[in-house]
């Protein structure tokens, strides 16, 4: 029978033993700023918790105050071998108490005692009032404050211990957990207890005796107890008596502290909602943040109750106009002539580019002063709208204009919406989703809604809240104007105030501002051309790979289950891991977080070296996955009215700065495997047309170049050297000629491998070397090459003192985990810090050659017929007239070197083919 709680109980929650176990556990969170929220969220989530289900109206959260204790004065010892509180936890008390005083919540520090102390003393009044008291605590000691009033409920693990449950768990009744701890001692507290005697030891001591009184009214009669070693206790009984008794007084918890408040005068108050948006806006923990705006009482939004009616949450909507007269858009339409800039937005009924109709357009020209021009909502009683077409040919003129300037969010999808009606907008000022990503690309998401909470403190109207959730969705031609009004042009409004912010929080970092202004905002029309073009594949050729791919995968799992000497589930991690390691028992190279044995990828390709069996799982993963992704799905995701299929280009994704590409992703198609060649050989050129790939060679290396200024490294670039050649014949001690094939690949992977900071133990299992003689190549290469050495522990010293690192045109990236207390998570930041401006740099680089190569093609455009259609990492993709391929093609590696200047040449090199596989 599981246990009750009370109704109202009173709740004292141990904040200083939560906190602990937060800070150790996951999620490590940090803000945008790098400080630690991790033990703060965890914490007040368990606040949270406590509140919506008990729904107390008294209540206290106890902490540590700071400084010795009474247990100091009686054993000078206690604690003392605790290490100092970490500065990354230290660091989070603060802003923890705030929020729970926030909260509305009574906090309680009482110097010279621990929170056991205080915890005691309030639930033993509560107990003689005949209140229940229900203590939230992971801390085992507060066992002994069990009673017919008293609880204890542990919340990360969800467990309530009453009487019988402290029994069932540590063997001993509440009333004797005090002997208990004093007989074992504790070592975590340092207390000494009698030597050698552990739980079930002292669990037979108090069986037999109850308590240590009476252990010491007879200490002889303790021998004829049946516990290993009880023969000697009476004499360590008696030669430790003052060590047992000092135990023992320490380990009880006082229950007559002095406290200004009774339980009756710690009740919950109405919660800080200004303090509150504050505090979580500072720690960045925006679905409350988000909560709390919305309704306005964060306590009882923690209860679960929704408030009545919604509050003001800092924005007013007063000012927002729906434009349904012709005179109403003229005179709109004025304003934005007048206008230095506005923020413009489309509602669509898809978020596909390709498919989506525009419904309306909402447009902002100062802080609350939006409108929305409904075009073409459709339900029953829709009021009469301006006609679509008429809109969209007075806009036109203005859109396309240089001047005034634009604002949006994610503004490359409302220019496909304005494309479809033959309108190319320009004048583009700033993109908010840009604009957050250039100013930190790891401090948070860069939507619109996430973005307004933290720069804003202001949750917008969200679309499900308009137009439902799931399957019974509306589309917004669907939705009333009534709601849709409000929400789009709120939508221009808040884009409009991002737009002020984080303009000028870019602004103060001047070397930010090239890359949003430069880079970044120009590249979006680039990209919004690519993705109209879109990309022709051959879907019989698809169709048919499918069929291949099914018969290889039937072939493999057969194969997989004659090893395995039964069949199952190739898919289920469950099955394998009863396959791999208990049938097969081949050894555990790691576990999951829930301690089963991992069959994750990297566990696999390592057991693939010794065992047949894991090598068929990857390749049935490889092309299953292929199948799935590739060859069953693109065929569907060709668009009816072009023939094409036209994925998304995403800009604000990846830390470092590259491109990403989504629905379908364009850039994860194997190129090392024979089937996912295969899949590239259906990536075809129109008729009359050749596909054309040019990308950088070894641009990373050359990067590491131009940042080392290794001397080596500038000269085997500036000399045209294979870089992989001239690094072997350094560190194997030969000439470039004699280098073998196998010593050209353990240099190539040495090269790459101190680019992503790969360690000797790493490269070791890359090379399937002993670790000493990776670390040998490694000592040798930098003995070889020491500007690089130099340039990586350079690099690692100013990202501690910085926070972040640059590329070579000033993207920053920020690394919240390079002063980690944590070792790994330290560890992964230093190889991120060495890696990101290599990365980061190739990736501004390969978008300044879009935009000189966009710019290119639209000079010649009268006598060149060549289209940019793809972009996967340091490769472009082109589709040009066959008759100029060879022409145009050389004249586009020219324009590709000149995109950066660095010390060392950029080159280009370039493939024809009639599909993709061919050209690279």
């Amino acid at each position: 029978m599981s246990l009750q709680v009370p109704e109202n109980p009173f709740i004292l929650v141990d904040g200083s033993s939560y906190l602990f176990r937060a800070f150790h556990a996951p999620p490590h969170l940090t803000n945008s700023k790098g400080e630690a929220t991790g033990a703060i969220y965890g914490v007040v989530n368990m606040l949270r918790s406590l509140l919506k289900r008990y729904q107390p109206s008294h209540m206290a959260v106890v902490f540590d105050a700071k400084g010795p204790t009474f247990r100091n004065d009686i054993y000078s010892e206690y604690k003392a071998h605790r290490p100092p509180m970490p500065d990354e936890l230290r660091r989070q008390i603060e802003p923890l108490h705030q929020i729970v005083e926030a909260m509305g919540l009574p906090l309680l520090c009482i110097e010279g005692v621990e929170a056991d102390d205080v915890i005691g003393t309030l639930s033993r009044q509560a107990s003689e009032a005949g209140r229940f008291t229900l203590i939230s605590t992971g801390d085992k000691d507060m066992a002994q404050l069990v009673n017919e009033h008293v609880m204890l409920i542990n919340t990360m693990t969800d467990t309530l211990l009453d009487g019988d449950g402290v029994f069932n768990k540590y063997g001993v009744k509440p009333e004797q957990f005090i002997d208990y701890l004093a007989l074992m001692g504790d070592s975590s507290d340092n207390i000494p207890g009698l030597p050698k005697v552990g739980e079930k030891t002292a669990q037979a001591m108090l069986a037999g005796f109850a308590s240590v009184e009476h252990l010491y009214e007879d200490p002889d009669a303790v021998a004829s107890l049946s516990f290993r070693g009880a023969k000697s206790m009476p004499e360590k009984l008696r030669e430790h008596r003052e060590q047992l008794l000092m135990s023992r007084e320490l380990a009880t918890i006082k229950l007559d502290v002095e406290i200004p408040l009774t339980p009756d005068k710690l009740t919950i108050q109405t919660a800080d909602r200004d303090r509150l948006v504050e505090l979580y806006g500072q720690c960045e923990f925006r679905r409350w943040l988000g909560e709390v705006l919305e309704s306005g009482a964060a306590t009882d939004q923690a209860l679960g109750e929704q408030p009545s009616e919604s509050v003001e949450t800092g924005i007013s909507r007063d000012g927002y106009q729906t434009v349904l007269t012709e005179a109403a858009f003229k005179e709109w339409l004025q304003r934005l002539k007048d206008s230095d800039y506005f923020a413009f937005d489309t509602e669509t009924t898809s978020l596909n580019y390709m498919e989506a109709e525009l419904v309306g357009v909402s447009l902002a020209v100062k802080a609350g002063e939006a409108a929305y021009i409904p075009v073409a909502h459709d339900y029953p009683d829709a009021p009469q709208q301006l006609p679509r077409d008429w809109v969209l040919e007075q806009l036109k003129p203005l859109l396309e204009a240089q001047k005034p300037k634009k604002v949006g969010q994610n503004l490359k999808y409302d220019s496909h919406i304005l494309r479809r009606y033959d309108i190319r907008l320009q004048g583009i000022l700033n993109d908010t989703m840009l604009a957050s990503y250039v100013f930190n690309s790891v401090g948070s998401r860069h939507d619109m809604d996430t973005l307004s909470l933290h720069y804003l403190n202001h949750k917008p109207i969200s679309f499900e809240a308009i137009a439902g959730k799931g399957a019974k969705q509306l589309t917004f031609d669907q939705i009333r104007l009534d709601e849709a009004s409000p929400y789009a042009a709120e939508d221009a409004d808040v884009t409009l105030r991002l737009h002020e912010k984080l303009w000028h929080e870019v602004q103060q970092q001047a070397s930010l501002v090239p890359v949003l202004t430069d880079i970044e905002v120009p590249l979006l029309s680039v990209l919004c051309d690519m993705e109209q073009r879109g990309v022709r594949i051959d879907a019989q050729r698809l169709h048919q790979q499918s069929h291949e791919l099914a018969t290889k995968l039937d072939k493999l799992e057969k194969q997989a289950f004659e090893m395995a000497g039964e069949s199952f589930n190739l898919g289920s991690p469950k099955q394998l891991q009863a396959i791999l390691f208990e049938k097969l028992e081949l050894p555990i190279i790691k576990k999951t977080p829930k301690g089963a044995a991992s069959t994750a990828e990297d566990v696999l390709q390592e057991l693939a070296h010794d065992y047949p069996l894991p090598e068929v799982i990857l390749q049935h993963r490889s092309m299953s996955k292929l199948k799935s992704t590739y060859t069953d799905k693109l065929p569907k995701m060709v668009n009816p009215r072009t023939q094409r299929i036209h994925t998304s280009y995403q800009q604000a994704v990846a830390a470092t700065g590259r491109l990403s590409s989504t629905e379908p992703n364009l850039q994860n198609i194997p190129i090392r495997t024979e089937e996912g060649r295969r899949v590239r050989q259906a990536f075809v050129a129109a008729d009359g047309y050749k596909i054309v790939a040019i990308d950088y060679s070894q641009i990373e290396l050359r990067i590491m170049a131009h940042l080392s200024q290794d001397k080596g490294l500038l000269e085997a670039f500036a000399n045209g050297q294979d870089i992989h050649r001239a690094t072997a014949a350094e560190v194997f001690g030969c000439e470039a000629e004699a280098v073998s094939a196998e010593q050209r690949r353990r240099a190539k992977a040495v090269n790459f491998g101190l680019i992503y900071g790969m360690s000797a133990f790493g490269l070791s299992r890359q090379l399937d070397i002993p670790r000493y003689e990776a670390q040998q190549y490694m000592d040798k290469y930098f003995e070889r090459f020491p500007g690089v050495l130099t340039y990586m522990e350079k690099t690692r010293e100013q990202a501690a003192a910085k926070g972040y690192v640059e590329t070579i045109y000033g993207r920053r990236l920020h690394l919240p985990d390079i002063n980690a207390r944590n070792g790994a998570r330290r560890k992964a930041a230093e190889r991120a810090a060495i890696n990101a401006p290599m990365q980061g740099t190739a990736a501004d680089i390969i978008k300044k050659a879009m935009l000189k190569v966009s710019a290119w093609l639209k000079q010649q455009a009268d006598s060149v017929d060549a289209w940019m259609i793809m972009q996967v990492h340091d490769e472009l993709v082109f589709e040009i007239k066959a008759d100029q391929a060879e022409k145009v093609t050389q004249q586009l590696v020219e324009v590709m070197e000149s995109a950066a200047n660095i010390d060392v040449p950029l080159i280009a090199e370039a493939g024809i083919g009639e599909n993709w596989d061919e050209a690279h």
